[in-house]
């Protein structure tokens, strides 16, 4: 018994979904916490974390209220599978055209575009895929310098990080 087209695309978005899970810790990176260890006040250690931030910012090149925002995803391209049935479409009339008979000539190569875009569109998702992992790995490897560098400077102003 083979399994249907729905299976498959369930299992694909079960694959992305257990993907997705894997790199969740890795884009999960939490801002260190201060605390004050020489009796700093809140309005004070308010005013060093800002100081911090802006100097972590500076040093790293990293802007943590960017990197958290949601960036746009590479995506699949969609309508693969139209655009190929239509060129086989095209090809295949005149093909068939030649032959004597546009019609089938077309059918074949509709059936055929259809596959090739097919083809197309799961190697635009891989692509896809791939660069989104290499983004979050950015992403991450880039918040990590930030909050080293941040927990450096509240350091250096008095604080204890962890």
């Amino acid at each position: 018994m083979k399994p249907n087209r729905s299976a498959h695309r369930k299992l694909g978005v079960l694959a992305a979904m257990l993907a997705a899970l894997a790199l969740a810790p890795a884009q999960a990176q939490q801002k260190p916490v201060a605390y004050p260890a020489k009796g700093q006040s809140q309005q004070q250690q308010a005013s060093d974390d800002g100081a911090c931030y802006s100097w972590a910012k500076q040093q790293t090149g990293v802007d943590p209220a960017q990197a958290a925002a949601p960036q746009p995803q590479a995506q699949a391209q969609s309508g693969q599978r139209v655009r190929g049935a239509a060129g086989g479409a095209a090809t295949g009339a005149v093909v068939g055209a030649i032959a004597g008979d546009a019609g089938k000539g077309a059918a074949a190569g509709a059936a055929a575009g259809t596959v090739a875009g097919g083809v197309a569109h799961r190697q635009s998702r891989r692509q896809a895929a791939a660069a989104n992992e290499q983004m979050a790995a950015n992403t991450s490897q880039a918040m990590s310098s930030y909050y080293q560098a941040w927990g450096a400077c509240m350091q250096g102003r008095g604080y204890s990080v962890k």
